[in-house]
């Protein structure tokens, strides 16, 4: 069993059904049938209901690892000079109600998340509920050619989310989709808003680590130039070496580096 099913905790079948059939319930429709997915994903268990409710299961393990990563996180952002801006959560529900509220928020400044529906407490289990994405491609599984045209949205989306104080904190592949041709974000996480200016720094440091791979630095930086100031975005590179020891990316720092650098003297 990989380790990060060992983390993550698994739901009894009969627990998964129950709270499966109240999702349904509580959307006016007679339960029909849940079913797992197998997603990349630490922190929740991620089903399907009636083939219509994405809903993403927090249990009190998953708020106990949530809490160590952000440890963690924490301690990687104080080693690269900042104070820890990530923020850990006491409560299954805690976490549910915070990724609602941070899809709403998001959704309303315009930018593309599956619909939040809602966020409820089951038997001590955090529940949030989305709008279902039956078809879609993470960005990291494109061809360079479709990174690149999508590479402009992701940063604008993320510049939008910046200017209304918002970030999106765990920024990679896996939580960058495209569906019906449109690029959407799941997953963001929790951070202070005392620390909005690092913690924007460190968005787009994930986001330059996330597209490195896939289409190079250099048209990494140069995508990334269109939207952010200079200031903004050479302020990201002391970031980068912390992000590169995460195990979720895997990327040329040095080369990013020196591309920053070149926009730094220009």
């Amino acid at each position: 069993m990989a380790i990060r099913d060992i983390l993550r905790g698994e739901i009894p079948e009969a627990e998964l059904k129950s709270i499966a059939a109240e999702t349904a319930d509580r959307h006016g429709e007679e339960f029909d049938c849940v079913r797992g997915l197998d997603a990349d994903n630490w922190l929740s268990t991620p089903a399907v209901v009636n083939e219509q409710f994405f809903i993403k299961i927090i249990t009190g393990q998953n708020t106990l690892v949530h809490g160590l990563l952000t440890t963690g996180r924490n301690l990687g952002v104080f080693a690269s000079g900042s104070e820890g801006f990530f923020e850990r959560f006491g409560t299954p529900i805690g976490m549910a109600e915070h990724e609602l509220d941070a899809a709403q928020q998001m959704r309303e400044l315009g930018v593309n998340v599956p619909e939040p529906l809602e966020a409820f407490e089951h038997d001590g289990y955090g529940v949030v509920v989305l709008e279902y994405l039956p078809e879609y491609e993470t960005i990291d599984s494109l061809d360079p050619d479709d990174v690149e045209r999508f590479a402009p949205d992701l940063f604008e989306s993320l510049a939008e989310m910046h200017d209304a104080k918002l970030v999106h904190g765990d920024l990679r592949g896996e939580n960058v989709l495209i569906a019906d041709d449109e690029l959407y974000f799941i997953d963001a996480t929790k951070v202070s808003s005392a620390g909005i200016d690092d913690a924007r720094a460190y968005d787009i440091a994930c986001a330059l680590a996330a597209l490195e791979p896939l289409i190079g630095p250099r048209r990494t930086v140069e995508i990334a130039a269109e939207v952010y100031d200079p200031e903004i975005l050479t302020s990201a590179q002391r970031f980068l070496d912390f992000v590169n020891i995460r195990p979720d990316h895997d990327f040329d720092a040095v080369a990013i580096k020196g591309e920053l650098d070149k926009r730094a003297s220009n």
